[in-house]
């Protein structure tokens, strides 16, 4: 097992490891007592709910579930609302937990509406997918989506404690799995030209806890560093300018995961003169999408709702080499043509 420290405005654990989904009662049990309102997906729920509620059970919790409709149309006001008020139905206070068992969607949701009742209770991520455990779970951003963009409503809420039990990767669709490969490129990509080495080498069959806890440690250190994202967090939206306008102009068709990759190739296209073809073979081992459908005034449109945007400008996270990427803070009008060169062939 891997254990990651984070210090923000709270400290909390990050275990990476297999079976610890048994232990989240005995865990929690050493951080609070009282009711836990699990939230998890209808994908997740016929694998893990019934162990989750029965190790919450076993070590004295009341618990009570919610069950939402899988993928990024939940990530709704609807859905938040729905939450909220099944917390006030409970009756539950600020000495309750949240425990958030599932994917991004999952962790965004649960996690917004812990951070909003009774203004701020305890969040517990127990992610459930690749891309949860080494992006959405650990970091303390929340948010639910508009119909005029992604994550345009949400907090800054750490959670108290993060359990990845690797074991649950094993239900995974492939495709799913893949996705979350993107967020562990983007991560090399940014940080660590070690791992990026590690990836282009085993591809699909990389050590998941060691590189996992890679993911986590750097996450970890930016976070430290920028908790509410005013200069070097910005850095972990490597393709996510393009991505989330992908995902916009899809109707969120396209996955999120799905959508980095597209978006990181897309950058790497523009601007990474050094390994911008190395980036695209990487993302091709990983069976990773590298195009769109979509037009560059399309998404650039798009864009113009992206919340990294100021004013008339919008910041950028430019890939100049493996291992080193850059903040560029660009006027909104020139967006069109980066994403103009970013979507043009390799010669």
């Amino acid at each position: 097992m891997k254990l990651v420290e984070v210090k923000a405005s709270g400290s909390y654990c990050v275990k990476i490891g297999h079976g610890l989904l048994d232990t989240l009662g005995t865990e929690l049990a050493a951080l609070a007592k009282g009711n836990v309102l699990v939230v998890t997906d209808t994908n997740v729920a016929p694998h893990y709910l019934e162990r989750t509620e029965n190790t919450l059970k076993n070590a004295g919790f009341s618990v009570i579930s919610e069950i939402i409709p899988e993928g990024e149309p939940s990530k709704n006001l609807v859905n938040y609302e729905k939450l909220l008020r099944r917390m006030a139905a409970a009756h539950l206070t600020r000495t309750d937990t949240v425990v958030a068992l599932g994917g991004g969607v999952t962790g965004d949701l649960a996690g917004f509406a812990a951070a909003s009742y009774l203004r701020g209770i305890r969040l517990v991520q127990v992610p459930t997918t690749l891309l949860a455990m080494v992006d959405s779970s650990v970091g303390g951003k929340t948010a639910v989506d508009l119909p005029e963009g992604k994550n345009l409503v949400g907090a800054f809420h750490q959670p108290a404690l993060v359990l990845c039990d690797l074991d649950t990767l094993d239900t995974l669709p492939q495709a799913v799995f893949r996705e979350g490969c993107a967020e562990v490129i983007k991560t090399a990509i940014l940080f660590d030209r070690p791992l990026f080495e590690d990836l282009k080498r085993d591809g699909l069959n990389f050590n998941r806890e060691s590189v996992i806890a890679r993911c986590v440690e750097h996450k970890r250190d930016i976070v430290a560093e920028d908790e509410f994202e005013t200069g070097s967090r910005k850095l972990l939206n490597l393709g996510h300018t393009l991505g989330h306008a992908v995902e916009k102009c899809s109707g969120y068709a396209v996955a999120h995961g799905a959508a980095v990759a597209i978006g990181t190739a897309a950058m790497a296209r523009a601007f990474c003169r050094e390994d911008g073809e190395e980036i695209h073979a990487v993302l091709q081992k990983f069976g990773l999408p590298l195009t769109t459908e979509f037009t560059p005034e399309e998404l650039a449109e798009a864009a113009l709702a992206d919340k990294k945007r100021q004013g008339d400008t919008v910041t950028l996270v430019v890939p100049t080499a493996v291992g080193k990427c850059e903040l560029c803070r660009l006027p909104v009008s020139e967006l069109q043509s980066v994403f103009e060169a970013g979507m043009q062939p390799w010669n």
